[in-house]
């Protein structure tokens, strides 16, 4: 994110004329996120020599992040804008480019998901 910011402030003048310099933000880091991650995973490990500890789970609970990772792409963008970067479902499908119904949908789907994930994951612990 702050990268996303250091690139609005380098081209302030270009940001500043876009109808939504915030969105610009947004989907700016977005962008350049998607991007880390398909060069990373080009990356091969080596039986286990190389193995990466991302800084961006540090503070999130493993399990939270693994089942954020078995959602559908546009699922996670949706979280990613709404309970991340908490922005409002009109904003969210602005910068998605998919009506603000689509946003709900998708939401709604993945907080259900995430749900049956985390509480058979709790359960499953509960048990051993």
């Amino acid at each position: 994110m702050a990268e996303a910011f250091t690139r609005a402030w380098m081209s302030w003048r270009k940001v500043s004329r876009h109808p939504a310099p915030h969105a610009w933000v947004v989907r700016t880091a977005l962008n350049l996120r998607v991007s880390a991650w398909r060069r990373r995973r080009r990356e091969v490990a080596l039986d286990g020599h190389d193995v990466v500890v991302g800084p961006d789970s540090a503070g999130v609970d493993a399990t939270l992040m693994a089942a954020l990772r078995r959602l559908p792409a546009r699922q996670r963008e949706v979280i990613a804008l709404r309970a991340f970067l908490d922005l409002d479902t009109q904003t969210t499908a602005q910068v998605l480019g998919i009506a603000a119904g689509t946003v709900t949908a998708h939401l709604s789907r993945a907080v259900a998901a995430l749900r049956g994930q985390l509480v058979s994951a709790e359960s499953q612990e509960v048990t051993q």
